[in-house]
């Protein structure tokens, strides 16, 4: 194991480079270069998907955290945790982590300028308080990966170490109060297609760890070839690895990506059904005005009847004809639809008997009393024909946005004058685990996903029947034309190929799309368009091993890593004669 990972030896050693670069690096030059990197690595992901810059961020990352570590602690009367190496390497991780989340999450802003009288100057808050928080973890992975390789010159081990403590440390960004897993790093590695396939594997979590191994590891290589004396052919070889480490785990996954992608799809016994996808593109600052609520009703029913096709041309009507089933976007209609006989009546009409509408809606429980007010879902309800439309099933969201769906610490917050985006007195209730199932006539079984709940991997099917499609109403129009839409498109995609299954995705104003179960785009609306397109609802594969195991695949990469290079240091240890 030391020959491989080789920490009692200077061949795979960077620290003479951290050296010559700390005297140009005061503190806070190097807090500024560290959010930069930070910064520049956003590019990794949609709509740039520039992820070969991470060869360079990566690696850099690694270095100005070796300075840190060596330097002198500054300000240790003021923040005792820089006395040590490890307390040093957490801030350039934070730093890293601040600039990363500040320029992938800037979107966030654009929400509380919907209604900037209300909203607006929380906006400085928003785009600065939410990255320093989940700069936390940046800061975790840098300082764990410090503690697993204390001694360790910056190789090897300290790559194993970050690519390790990273991947877990995204999944716990993705799991505890609440999560939030946008912008894994994973999703750099899933563009273009064939390499999106590696999904269906790992999961994004161990595409992080994947990604951390095969971007920062030739950086290091490379920069420490320099000390490797070719004396024999072995160690002439050595001297390249570090071009054989960035192209043959890149190769391996292509391959595997192009295999699953030329694998023949499964026969289908019956016709595949008839979706018609609707974007009505209601801009958010006029959506919940009353005086809009018929004009944006209306304009439901009126794109339902037609197909504008992909690229966008001139509405056909056809009364959806041959359409199995209509799908309209979260929270569609703003107004409690099954409240409202008319809007009923009208849906009814609008629908055949062969035909079924899924539509995002608000949905009001019982009241506990004739004085209070039941509770609201944010919910998606299958109605199908009739004088009055019939409910044939409803899901309620059970993952609720924080401080756009409901406030943490709701009564206490309120109390104070604060509310949340949707403005909802009380914020909106949870929904009942486990996630059920859509069943839909002439189409099947579909999983139900309203807005980010499409963002958790591992949690999609929550139940043991497998559905036959998945189906996500969102509302990306908080967002405007920025990169939070298209990277919400991206990550739903990956969701597909983890699970071998098709997506019906259809937002108010994002983009709205078909995507098969390789994640291919079958057809598309996009952003700021409104209109309708129809598409065939593609197979569902067989449950991939992502779909079957879950995150087992990347936990068994993490215990090899780990015992690795704790492996090797006690090598190192035994070596120097230590115990």
């Amino acid at each position: 194991m030391t020959g491989v990972l080789g920490d009692r030896h200077r061949v795979w050693t960077n620290d003479s480079i951290a050296d010559q670069c700390a005297p140009h690096l005061p503190g806070w030059r190097l807090n500024a270069a560290t959010w930069a990197l930070g910064v520049v690595s956003v590019l990794a992901y949609a709509p740039f998907f520039v992820w070969p810059v991470l060869f360079a961020t990566l690696p850099a990352w690694l270095i100005l955290t070796r300075i840190a570590e060596q330097r002198s602690p500054s300000l240790a009367r003021f923040a005792p945790w820089r006395r040590s190496a490890v307390g040093r390497a957490a801030a350039i991780g934070w730093w890293f982590g601040f600039g990363h989340c500040m320029a992938g999450l800037f979107w966030v802003g654009e929400a509380f300028l919907v209604e900037p009288e209300v909203f607006g100057w929380l906006l400085p808050f928003a785009v600065t308080l939410l990255p320093g928080g989940l700069a936390l973890f940046y800061a975790a992975a840098m300082a764990g990966a410090a503690l697993l390789t204390p001694r360790a010159h910056l190789g090897v081990q300290r790559v194993a170490a970050l690519a390790v403590t990273l991947s877990v440390t995204e999944w716990l960004r993705g799991h505890i109060f609440t999560g939030f897993p946008w912008n894994v790093l994973g999703y750099a590695l899933t563009y273009p297609l064939p390499l999106m396939q590696s999904a269906s594997l790992f999961g994004i979590y161990g595409l992080t760890l994947i990604t951390v191994l095969i971007c920062a590891l030739p950086g290091m290589l490379y920069l420490g070839r320099g000390d490797i004396k070719p004396d024999s052919t072995w160690q002439h070889v050595w001297r390249h690895a570090w071009w054989i480490a960035a192209v043959l785990p890149l190769a391996m996954l292509w391959a595997y990506g192009h295999m699953r992608l030329n694998a023949s799809l499964p026969a289908m016994n019956s016709p595949a059904p008839k979706i018609r996808i609707v974007q009505p593109s209601v801009p958010q600052n006029e959506k919940w005005r009353p005086e809009n609520q018929r004009r944006i009703f209306d304009d439901h029913l009126a794109l339902s009847r037609q197909t504008t096709g992909w690229p966008a041309s001139g509405g056909v009507d056809d009364d959806a004809a041959g359409i199995a089933l209509i799908v309209w976007p979260e929270a569609a209609m703003p107004f409690f639809p099954l409240n409202q006989p008319i809007a009923l009546s009208d849906i009814g009409r609008m629908l055949t008997a062969e035909t079924t509408l899924v539509s995002g809606a608000l949905r009001a429980g019982p009241s506990p009393s004739p004085a209070e007010r039941g509770p609201v879902y944010n919910s998606l309800i299958a109605f199908g024909s009739g004088e009055s439309a019939r409910v044939i099933a409803a899901y309620d969201k059970i993952h609720l946005v924080p401080f756009g769906e409901y406030l943490p610490l709701q009564r206490l917050l309120e109390a104070i004058g604060l509310q949340q985006l949707s403005k909802l007195q009380g914020g909106f209730a949870a929904g009942i685990a486990p996630r059920p199932l859509l069943d839909i006539p002439h189409v099947g079984k579909l999983g139900p996903l309203v807005c980010y709940e499409v963002l958790f991997p591992g949690t999609i099917v929550q139940g043991q029947e497998r559905p036959r499609a998945l189906v996500n109403v969102t509302n990306d129009g908080w967002f405007g034309n920025t990169t939070g839409p298209r990277q919400h498109l991206q990550m739903t995609r990956v969701r597909a190929v983890e699970e071998g299954l098709p997506i019906i995705r259809a937002a108010n104003n994002g983009i709205s799309a078909m995507i098969d179960a390789n994640g291919r785009i079958t057809a598309r609306i996009d952003l700021n368009v409104r209109g309708s397109i129809d598409a065939v609802l593609p197979p569902a594969l067989a449950p991939p091993p992502y779909a079957r195991f879950g995150d087992a695949i990347w936990l068994a990469m993490l215990t090899m890593i780990v015992a690795g290079v704790l492996a090797n240091r006690l090598s190192g240890r035994r070596g120097a004669g230590g115990p």
